[in-house]
């Protein structure tokens, strides 16, 4: 061998040594059952279980939609010094929306509630979803390592009631950097951030007494943060959509006063592929159509181009009206409902949940 040769080959061993070394497995982020469960730890967190309703096969009522929505908030409020300040200390709280969006009727139906965490009333277990808020409740099992859910709600004052088991078709779909959901120009604006898509439902939906048998898709979105909304964010705009195809495709843009975008970010997963995760500005939301809340004077954007990394689509509400005042639980007015994704050419490719805040007044978390 050349003396040069060999001088340059032995300079280059030890790279070369690295670069032939087998990669690191790279340690996960979020660890299964456990990350199911209750953060207590952290600032804020919420578990979104929304979807798309029909009635079930056979039974005897006209073909109609339903959109189904219940949410459980958890909030550290800081006192009684700590996680755990005493049997009486009221260091957590738990609120819970539910709503039924009625197509057909073009009515949403909503609730909600607030308790402090403890005695049986409202829980949040820390080993798995087990979620309860007086008799509203969300509760995960395991069915062969894959997810199993139990929802329900009854609201007498709106009129509603649903109970649903819900069966998961796909692994667990790890948001943003193994679950790491950047949220901001500032590395502390993230969440911890996982989503169960295209879960299998069915049950029973009651409205004014008269129950159904639905079946139908839902999505699951867990989140928490101690730091999620950057101080120049007014609020933030969000799809989670159950494709026909059997794909999964997360989009939202956190929003400045003026309607400019803060922050990007999203996903997408084909059935049975790997993820595709979206990058600061590579999603873009153009406003279409605009509804304006006689309630709240809101205006709300109810139809969107939404453009991806894996192309562009047509979001439309099926139902203008979806907004929600929450303004006795977690103090928000909100936009959230069902709607319809379309491709370019005006097919229906998916259907999904649209939610929509701080067009009523800054959100505040």
């Amino acid at each position: 061998m050349h003396p040069r040769r060999a001088f340059v080959l032995a300079l280059l061993a030890p790279r070369l040594a690295v670069a032939a070394a087998p990669p690191q497995a790279v340690e996960p982020l979020l660890h299964f059952p456990a990350d199911f469960g209750a953060h207590p730890g952290s600032r804020i967190e919420w578990w979104y279980l929304t979807g798309a309703l029909e009635a079930a096969a056979g039974a005897a009522t006209a073909p109609r939609a339903w959109g189904f929505q219940i949410t459980f908030f958890r909030a550290a409020t800081g006192l009684g010094g700590g996680v755990d300040g005493g049997r009486f200390a009221a260091t957590q709280l738990v609120f819970a929306h539910a709503a039924i969006t009625d197509v057909a009727a073009g009515r949403l139906r909503h609730d909600q509630r607030i308790a402090r965490a403890g005695f049986g009333i409202a829980e949040t277990a820390t080993t798995d979803t087990q979620l309860v808020l007086r008799d509203w409740r969300l509760a995960r099992s395991d069915a062969g390592g894959r997810s199993r859910y139990a929802a329900s709600a009854t609201s007498d004052g709106a009129g509603f009631a649903f109970r649903l088991a819900l069966e998961a078709t796909q692994p667990v779909l790890l948001q943003g950097d193994r679950g790491l959901s950047r949220k901001g120009p500032g590395r502390e604006q993230a969440s911890y951030y996982y989503s169960e898509p295209q879960l299998a439902a069915a049950g029973t939906l009651s409205l004014d007494g008269r129950t159904v048998a639905v079946a139908g898709r839902a999505w699951l979105d867990h989140e928490w943060s101690d730091s999620f909304l950057d101080p120049a964010a007014v609020g933030w705009d969000w799809i989670g959509m159950n494709l026909d195809d059997g794909s999964a495709l997360t989009a939202f843009r956190l929003r400045r006063a003026d309607g400019s975008a803060l922050w990007t970010g999203g996903s997408f997963r084909a059935a049975g592929g790997i993820t595709r995760n979206f990058a600061d500005a590579e999603v873009v939301f153009t406003p279409g159509r605009i509804w304006l809340s006689a309630g709240s004077q809101g205006r709300y954007p109810v139809e969107w181009q939404v453009t991806t990394p894996v192309g562009a689509f047509t979001v439309r509400a099926l139902q203008d009206d979806q907004e929600l005042d929450s303004r006795a639980s977690t103090g928000a007015v909100y936009w959230e409902g069902l709607s319809v994704l379309e491709s370019v050419d005006g097919r229906r490719v998916g259907r999904g949940y649209l939610e929509m805040t701080g067009y009523a007044g800054r959100l505040v978390l």
